[in-house]
């Protein structure tokens, strides 16, 4: 019995370091989590991946076996982080679901979840090549030859109000929807000030529109909500349902490109200045468009050039976005993202950044329309696969001026795996719901 004693403490000393060992080794396993959503492009060693919750991750694809358009659940170690570039986890597994999503049981309270079902229905009567028309916003080219293509709508310039009293433009309107399967989207950027297409025709206006600033100015938010009433019945008045403003970028310098087109004042002002101005467009028939997410800047003309700008990231969140989160809160319904290059984000133009859109999604909150500035500007005409690279980031809406080069782009990158077709699907849906909201589609709708 004696000798037995020390033989029992050896060996429940082994127990003991043998139950220590198991426990730190179990603490040391990474903890296994999990997200659901779909893999909207791959390459030989990466794949993008769009989450249920929208954000959009480009992470390894290592030896998983999965293929554009799955809808996969991901198990992963690592902690996921919306800011970077290729995702720091291990995907352990990728466990493939139904590949057909019906978006109007989707549970979204988002500023269109209304007319999800009026969405789908509609989505499933359009082929691929009328899903990816209803992706682009062209410039519009003086014809109806865009309708080919079934696109989203047209972009109006001075150029095309030239001369033309309110009858030539509803004629030119009329003209512009001929063979449209899908009501049009007309856009124009009517700001006041310097951009004023539409008002700068005496013909259609009797005086050109104020600048924010000289509204600020002259009678403060009052005049500012008075002044985008006024705007919107013209336009509407004119056939014209989207206005691509208010610019609510925040400018310090006042002889930076942007300065004269903003309130040109700090962030409070200039939050209170997009609040007032979605707040007043509710309920007219011409949407406003919240520019340039997120936030110009002081920064060079991007319609010529790069621009870089190296603001530090919390300074954006804290400054930069805040005009922007101010009108999102009231219900705005689109915003535009700028080309501009924040080094402290991604290093590449804001309109083909998915940290960026993931800002916009995830800490804004915003559920609406993502359009992009004019991808054939100076800043990304000279980037390769830069629509189908748009898409993948998160944008809904593309205003290019080569309409037909974007569409090809977008479907050959369908056909060759860059990106899914169930995601063109998800982003037209997205278009789809908004002219329903818009009452541009009508279906169903009493």
């Amino acid at each position: 019995m004696k000798k037995l004693i020390p033989i029992l403490g050896i060996v429940g000393v082994v127990l003991f370091l043998f139950i220590i060992v198991i426990k730190v080794a179990k603490n040391d396993t990474p903890e296994l989590k999990k997200m659901e959503g779909s893999v909207i492009s791959t390459n030989a060693t990466e794949m993008v991946f769009k989450a249920s919750d929208d954000l959009i991750y480009t992470m390894s694809l290592d030896d998983n076996d999965v293929d554009v358009g799955d809808q996969v659940v991901l198990e992963y170690t690592g902690v996921l982080d919306k800011r970077k570039v290729i995702q720091d986890v291990k995907v352990v597994n990728a466990i493939k679901a139904d590949a057909k999503v019906d978006y109007s049981k989707l549970d979204d309270k988002g500023l269109f979840s209304k007319f999800y079902k009026q969405a789908y229905a509609k989505l499933n009567t359009l082929s691929l090549d009328e899903k990816i028309g209803q992706l682009i916003l062209a410039r519009y080219p003086g014809s109806n030859d865009g309708n080919k293509y079934n696109l989203a709508g047209y972009v109006f310039y001075e150029k095309d109000f030239k001369d033309k009293d309110a009858n030539g433009v509803l004629a030119m309107m009329q003209e512009a929807s001929k063979g449209s399967k899908i009501p049009l989207l007309t856009a124009v950027d009517e700001e006041g000030g310097n951009v004023v297409r539409v008002s700068s025709n005496p013909k259609l206006a009797s005086t050109r529109f104020l600048s924010p600033k000289e509204l600020y100015d002259q009678g403060g938010m009052e005049l500012i909500r008075s002044d985008t009433v006024n705007k919107s019945k013209l336009l509407e008045s004119l056939g014209l349902n989207v206005n691509l403003a208010p610019v609510v970028d925040v400018a310090t310098n006042t002889n930076s490109y942007i300065y004269p087109r903003t309130i040109g004042y700090g962030v409070d002002i200039t939050s209170q200045y997009a609040k007032n101005v979605i707040e007043a467009s509710k309920d007219l028939r011409v949407s406003y468009t919240l520019k340039h997410f997120p936030g110009y800047g002081d920064n060079t003309d991007t319609h010529s050039n790069k621009a870089i700008d190296d603001t530090p990231y919390d300074e954006i969140i804290s400054k930069n976005v805040l005009p922007f989160k101010s009108g999102i809160d009231v219900g705005a319904e689109a915003v535009l993202v700028g080309h501009t290059e924040f080094t402290n984000i991604e290093a590449v133009p804001a309109t083909l950044s998915k940290a960026v859109h993931n800002i916009l999604r995830s800490d804004l909150g915003f559920s609406g329309v993502i359009i992009t500035d004019d991808l054939d500007m100076g800043a990304t005409k000279d980037i390769s696969n830069r629509y189908v690279g748009s898409l993948l980031a998160g944008n809904n809406l593309l205003i290019v001026t080569d309409y037909e080069d974007a569409f090809n782009e977008i479907k050959t990158g369908v056909r060759d795996g860059n990106i899914s077709e169930e995601y063109i699907n998800e982003l037209t849906f997205k278009v789809l719901a908004w002219k329903y909201y818009k009452l541009l589609l009508m279906e169903n709708n009493k």
